[in-house]
């Protein structure tokens, strides 16, 4: 049987290639990163090195921690190929020209080992013309693996396979990029463009013609054609800005030069060819070049957001309210948003209606499943619903009539659906999809995986209120979870989890954790809730709610049972102090967690001081001695640091050295569970810390650091009010070296500062800027 996938052989560091061998680097992998030998060179590998080098500076980056470049190395492919015996993957992410491929895989094939897998990342190419002359023995060991830009954080990767490929083959990789590289796996048929691109560029293109057709701005397109459909922001011109508009090019005339002529796709393409063309030769490329459909123009020292004319190519400021009077039905369905009597609902129904119908079009040929091709476009593409779903939002029946009113044809599988109900339907709390058929089967996914959606199919929350819910996960454990705007902390997420605790001692159960579905685990205190208190001069409400937020993390960490928190996303704040109180963290492998409280004009006051100065002492990531862990805190809070990963979050005291990272966000709940389930055998609670604290020296030092940034000017006056106050809880106000504190001490001196500064104007001024702007302000 053939071992794990240890050993990666990257051939091409462009952006892509640079990318995924950094993330290979991400999930533990030894990594090669082979390119050509320059004209010239006197180091023949000077082009993987410089692409190593440019991963340390990547934004956003491309390494969960600095220290993982080591485990990639430098080579090229004239030197290197006879290194590749003894590598369990090789994947090609070279130039989209079909005679260089082969003839590198010519070449691979004198060196690779009897069991190394070989891919190809091309997004255009068909796997039965790559492996053409290719040999059987290495055909057998041939896939397209498809990652999406930037592969660290797009979780889709589309895999193609063959007959001729050793199943064993494809599992061991599937297994590999699922549990190890985070990936969701979509198995396609070889046909152009797969599932996500095939659909996604066509989406693209026929929004193109509509604009055109329509006569609109870019700013009414994506008004359009973003958020009110559950479409990123970016919608369509924006999306093609990121992508690259050359790129997009590049795609578009391979998936033409592949699909065949009574494909839909060559009804729509061409219209705005004359554009593209012209801002390629302007150098207007998209974000990588000076800009693309919306540029950033510098007027007076500030930066001007502009957007392009698509009929004089000439850029002016960017239309903010281009949206029309229709886009606010979008959160009342697509439905409502297609009958509105406006130009910008008919806009968006012609496109939906051609890009739904397509989607169907495509089945069976992409793939049979459509809970793939709703997969592949979510998390390909960012999509809140997948086509098939759109649809049933709108009802099959109700669609099919849609298209026939409007004189379009109705695809097979369409009527199908129609006349069935719609493509998906829940029997016993299982997901059920319509098969080309006609039949309904159960979605199949990866074992392991738990979502709250599952729950929520399965049976109803134990409690529930506006901003959390307690469900029942099984086998004992019961979830908390957040369904606050942003997952923010208010008293209604502190009540459910008190409950949850409650239950948990009184009824039996194995313990708690602390998750949901949503993209953040919990971005910090509803500051609104705050301001909206501090306006009213309701003094004693906001130190209630601070009160209870000090009462309930200390609950869950004295609590009977174990509680293990499953992070994903920002943790900040309020959020990160969660993680600090539970008995093990689960982190999803991208995790953002840090105490930010400066940043709105505040300290941690929910046990955020004394939980981390703690733990960067019992971790052994400071010195001995009383000081040491209050610089590093005060350094992490005063400066309001964010882990930008898991692992950088371990190596800051956020999450301990035996807390677990998981990649793949879908097996984040039931890693989670599983943990709870080991740490509720023979559980104990955690004693209780004592802490020796500098006292009015120690904090004399940090003031003195902080006055030396204020007179270069890297501190404002209020950086200093706010430092202040953090130094005096981090270093315990008037204690000494010769006593210890306990932490209802440091508590109680937490909620003093933060009724100190809440009372500052210029803190008040903070939270106001953060809540409007989502940036801090600096007075």
């Amino acid at each position: 049987m053939s071992s794990p996938i240890q050993r990666v052989a990257v051939i091409g560091s462009g952006v892509m290639g640079a990318g995924i061998a950094a993330h290979c680097a991400n999930a533990g992998c030894d990594v090669l990163l082979l390119d050509i030998v320059p004209d010239g060179a006197e180091d023949r590998s000077v082009i993987a090195k410089g692409a190593i080098q440019q991963m340390l500076k990547s934004n956003p980056e491309m390494l969960m921690h600095k220290r993982n470049v080591k485990r990639i190395s430098a080579g090229n492919i004239e030197d290197d190929l006879s290194r590749l015996g003894d590598f369990d993957w090789v994947v090609e992410v070279i130039i989209e020209n079909l005679d260089i491929k082969r003839s590198l895989y010519a070449k691979l094939a004198e060196h690779i080992g009897p069991d190394t897998i070989v891919s190809s990342n091309t997004s255009t190419l068909p796997r039965s013309e790559l492996v053409e002359g290719m040999p059987k023995e290495m055909a057998s060991r041939f896939l397209i693996t498809h990652f999406f830009n930037p592969p660290r954080y797009l979780p889709l990767l589309e895999v193609v396979t063959a007959a001729e490929v050793d199943e064993s083959a494809t599992e061991r990789f599937s297994s590999f990029a699922d549990e190890r590289l985070g990936k969701r796996v979509i198995m396609c048929n070889d046909e152009p463009g797969f599932i996500a691109n095939r659909l996604g560029v066509y989406f693209i293109q026929r929004a193109f013609k509509a604009t055109i057709d329509h006569g609109f701005t870019v700013e009414q397109a994506d008004a359009m054609l973003g958020r009110p459909i559950g479409v990123p922001k970016t919608a369509v011109f924006g999306l093609i800005d990121l992508v690259g508009v050359d790129l997009s090019g590049h795609v578009i005339e391979s998936l033409l030069s592949h699909l065949p002529p009574d494909d839909p796709f060559h009804d729509i393409v061409g219209t705005g060819e004359d554009i593209i063309q012209a801002m390629i030769a302007d150098g207007y490329t998209g974000r990588k070049g000076k800009g693309g459909f919306y540029r950033l123009n510098k007027e007076g020292g500030k930066r001007v957001k502009e957007a392009r004319s698509l009929t004089t190519g000439e850029y002016s400021p960017a239309d903010r309210k281009a949206a029309f009077p229709s886009a606010k039905m979008g959160k009342q369905g697509l439905g409502p948003l297609m009958d509105y009597p406006d130009e910008g609902a008919a806009f968006v129904t012609e496109i939906l209606l051609d890009t739904l119908s397509y989607a169907a079009h495509l089945v069976p040929d992409v793939s049979d499943d459509v809970y793939s091709i709703d997969s592949a476009m979510k998390v390909g593409y960012n999509w809140k619903r997948g086509p098939f779903e759109m649809i049933d939002s709108i009802g099959a029946s109700n669609f099919v009539e849609r298209l026939k009113t409007s004189g379009r044809s109705v695809p097979g599988f369409l009527k199908t659906a129609a006349g069935n109900g719609g493509f998906y339907s829940v029997a016993d709390g299982e997901i059920q999809r319509l098969t080309p058929d006609g039949s309904m089967v159960a979605v199949e996914r990866p074992e392991s995986t738990l979502t709250v959606a599952d729950l929520k199919r399965r049976g109803k929350a134990l409690k529930r209120n506006g901003s959390a819910s307690i469900w029942d996960m099984g086998d004992g454990i019961m979830l908390v979870e957040y369904h606050s705007k942003m997952n923010a902390m208010d008293p209604m997420n502190m009540e459910m989890l008190v409950n949850a605790v409650d239950l948990a001692e009184s009824e039996g159960w194995e313990g708690i954790v602390i998750g949901n579905d949503a993209p953040n685990f919990c971005a910090g205190a509803n500051l609104g809730l705050v301001l909206f208190a501090v306006n009213l001069a309701a003094w004693k409400d906001v130190e209630d709610f601070i009160a209870a937020g000090q009462d309930t993390y200390q609950a869950l960490k004295y609590c009977e049972v174990p509680v293990v928190a499953a992070s994903a996303g920002l943790c900040l704040g309020g959020g990160a102090e969660v993680l600090m109180h539970c008995d093990a963290v689960v982190a999803h492998g991208e995790s953002y967690v840090g105490l930010v409280e400066v940043g709105v004009g505040i300290v941690p006051a929910w046990g955020g001081c004394k939980e981390l100065m703690g733990r960067l002492r019992d971790f052994g990531l400071v010195e001995e001695g009383p000081m040491p862990p209050v610089m590093k805190a005060f350094e992490y809070i005063g400066t309001a640091q964010v882990a930008k990963s898991a692992e950088q979050a371990r190596d800051m005291g956020f999450i301990a050295p035996d807390d677990r990272i998981t990649m793949n966000r879908d097996r984040l709940l039931a890693d989670a569970k599983a943990r709870a389930l080991e740490l509720s055998e023979d559980y104990k609670p955690p004693e209780p810390r004592t802490y020796i604290l500098p006292g009015p020296s120690g904090k004399a030092a940090l003031d003195l650091a902080v006055r030396d940034l204020a007179l270069s000017g890297q501190a404002t006056a209020h950086d200093v009010v706010v430092t202040g106050e953090l130094a005096w809880v981090l270093s315990g106000g008037e204690t000494d070296l010769i006593e210890s504190v306990d932490e209802d001490y440091i508590l109680a001196m937490e909620r003093e500062a933060i009724g100190r500064l809440g009372r500052l104007e210029a803190s008040l001024d903070r939270m106001e800027h953060m809540l409007e702007t989502g940036k801090p302000l600096r007075n």
